[in-house]
């Protein structure tokens, strides 16, 4: 007779960093950090959150060379601590695209086109309505309603989706991984004012060195943090968004078992760096972008009369269902492609409104979009609304999805759904918490 070894319990460091990777305590973490930047930016101390968020820190020069990192906290916040975010991103990518929901088209077809018409639609609705309002000058924030927060969409859905499918979270979660890339492509793309080579150049190799040294028997973080570091600086020199470094770096982890190993470096370096920036980096930056002071200037009237404030809300709450929804009933009615089986046509309009959940990336996109003050705040402002609403939307829609019947073919393909996997299961809790 033998008995297996006892299973020793988790210590108080490993069941803090598996708290802290909840996807429920990351989107409470974020809105407290947004809360807390609310209440201090309205409250008689706004003098002291604006010289905290203005503090600069940093050295201007190096060694002699002009590298320009002194940057305010704020600025860190937005250009630093926010690529941590994205490298996770640049990570989950990779292991979607290697071996997740995106490695097969048949299967990720569908929630990618709707995350195409989920960017779309709400770029179009922000752009006609600043026409109609006559202020064409500010149309280069065309991009600030296309973006959906991972974090915040996928903490709505595991507190008031439970019970439903977990092939809804898989199609939400591909749909906001998507647009993620595409929200980096558009920084990238449309946000950058002027490349310089050299320092462009030099990140690109820094990146180089990080996947040689990352698909290494052996890498060592001594190693790799420095190459992020130089990567994300010089990127920074070079005039692209410096987040798009931390993305690059995340793509070159390897999502295939290498050197006899029993998990994927993706899985585990996902593991690692995720507390820290859902624990740190996401709330950071929320308490330095979300400080909208509407006591200030000419007072709250004035801010929520800006015409980015309807268009940007619009495009968040109607953009993105109907561009979701819409996309989603073309694609399964003219082509082959067809919903994931236990996933029906109702499911998708809870998704819909967690995708309008723009925050972090809309954030983001906002301060690059807007230099003056004035308009960078009535944008946070709207995003602020726009996002809460549609959170609010996509809980009591996913109560009433939860509350109804389900058929045993949800996706109408005349196959039976075998589902067996749920929100709020004991696998999931212990996958996701």
């Amino acid at each position: 007779m033998t008995t297996s070894a006892p299973v020793e319990a988790p210590g108080p460091v490993q069941k803090f960093r598996r708290w802290i990777s909840r996807e429920t305590t990351g989107g409470a973490l974020l809105i407290g950090a947004a809360v807390i930047a609310l209440l201090w930016a309205n409250s008689p101390w706004l003098a002291s959150y604006e010289a905290l968020a203005g503090t600069t820190v940093g050295p201007a020069e190096l060694f002699g060379l002009p590298v320009h990192l002194d940057l305010t906290l704020a600025d860190w916040a937005a250009d630093g601590l926010l690529a941590v975010f994205f490298f996770v991103v640049g990570v989950e990518l990779k292991h979607e695209f290697v071996a997740g929901s995106l490695r097969s088209p048949r299967e990720a077809g569908v929630p990618m086109i709707a995350a195409v018409g989920g960017m779309v639609l709400p770029a179009l609705l922000f752009v006609g309505m600043i026409f109609v309002f006559g202020a064409g000058d500010l149309i280069h924030g065309w991009a600030i309603p296309t973006a959906t927060d991972i974090a915040f969409a996928l903490a709505v859905l595991a507190v008031f989706g439970k019970g439903l499918p977990l092939a809804i979270r898989t199609f939400l979660l591909t749909l906001a991984v998507v647009d993620d890339l595409l929200a980096i492509i558009v920084i990238a793309v449309f946000y950058t004012e002027e490349i310089h080579w050299w320092p462009l150049l030099a990140a690109l190799a820094c990146v180089a060195l990080f996947g040689w040294h990352v698909r290494s028997r052996k890498p060592q973080w001594w190693v790799l943090v420095p190459l992020a570091f130089v990567a994300w600086a010089t990127m920074h020199m070079s005039g692209v968004h410096a987040t798009v470094a931390g993305v690059l770096c995340g793509f070159m982890v390897p999502a295939v078992l290498m050197h006899g190993e029993s998990d994927t470096r993706t899985h585990a370096y996902e593991t690692r760096i995720r507390p820290w920036s859902s624990g740190l980096a996401l709330p950071i930056f929320a308490f330095f972008s979300a400080g909208v002071s509407l006591v200030a200037g000419d007072g709250p009237a004035a801010m929520l009369g800006q015409p980015v404030v309807p268009a940007i809300v619009v495009g968040l709450v109607l953009g993105k269902i109907i561009g979701v929804l819409g996309t989603t009933w073309l694609v399964t009615r003219v082509t082959p492609l067809r919903l994931a089986a236990g996933i029906g046509v109702r499911d998708l309009l809870p998704v819909g409104f967690l995708a309008g959940i723009g925050f972090t990336v809309s954030l983001l996109i906002s301060e690059l979009s807007y230099g003056d003050a004035e308009h960078a705040d009535g944008a946070k402002i709207a995003i602020l609304i726009g996002s809460m609403l549609a959170a609010v939307l996509g809980a009591l829609t996913l109560r009433w999805d939860v509350r109804r019947a389900r058929t045993a073919d949800m996706n109408l393909d005349g196959v039976a759904d075998d589902v067996h996997d749920f929100i709020g299961d004991e696998n999931y809790q212990r996958e996701h918490g």
